[in-house]
């Protein structure tokens, strides 16, 4: 399962979530879908699980749609040396 790359901090916003990768300096903020992404897998879920929870969450979401948008938002993570492999 993902996690966090040792370094990168995680917080809590009213928005969604902040990251920190304290090694770059660089500073990530994670609208609410995205931040539910990145809990569900630190949760020890896989992305299929994100995908059914936002799919119940938003009423007329394409399960399809979804789970592109979850594969993109982990991708877009990982490109950006956020998670582990």
């Amino acid at each position: 399962m993902p996690a966090l790359k040792p370094g990168v901090l995680m917080t809590e916003t009213e928005y969604g979530i902040a990251l920190l990768d304290q090694e770059s300096a660089e500073y990530w903020t994670l609208n609410p879908t995205a931040a539910l992404v990145l809990r569900t897998l630190l949760d020890g879920h896989g992305p299929g699980r994100a995908a059914e929870i936002l799919t119940a969450r938003y009423d007329g979401a394409e399960a399809g749609e979804v789970g592109e948008d979850v594969r993109r938002i982990i991708d877009e993570l990982r490109s950006a040396g956020l998670l582990t492999p």
